[in-house]
């Protein structure tokens, strides 16, 4: 039954007008709809929602993710737009420049591992970009 839906995202926003303006002035991406309380937004084959809340992102894990070719390549594009990106330093989590390499057991599509890294949205919702390593 779910194995054929599609899958979308839900980013809550205390902040529509904000929100709006982070992600087409950082992101550079437009909504394809927009109603009282929440926008819409398409990438490649798949949608996201961000939504009015008075509620607060949950915490400290990838919300939403994008797969990119050149991981690189766009860090340092969003870096030009002034999107900051989280530094971790942990025990099998160390970015350097913004970007992690996680090998073996992290699941990517295709890869041995992935390249990634993360940044909070205007609402502090953290998401993060992945690119597979062959």
């Amino acid at each position: 039954m779910l194995a054929d839906s599609e899958v979308a995202t839900r980013l809550p926003a205390q902040d529509l007008n904000r929100t709006k303006s982070f992600y087409a002035e950082k992101l550079g991406l437009t909504p394809i709809e927009e109603r009282p309380g929440g926008v819409r937004y398409r990438c490649g084959s798949g949608c996201f929602v961000v939504f009015e809340s008075t509620g607060l992102p949950s915490g400290d894990h990838t919300q939403m993710g994008f797969e990119v070719d050149n991981i690189e390549a766009v860090v340092a594009t969003l870096r030009d737009r002034g999107v900051k990106f989280e530094q971790y330093d942990l025990p099998g989590l160390r970015t350097v420049n913004g970007i992690a390499e996680i090998s073996g057991n992290y699941p990517s599509r295709g890869g041995v591992g992935e390249k990634a890294a993360w940044f909070r949205d205007s609402e502090g919702n953290l998401l993060g970009i992945g690119q597979p390593i062959r």
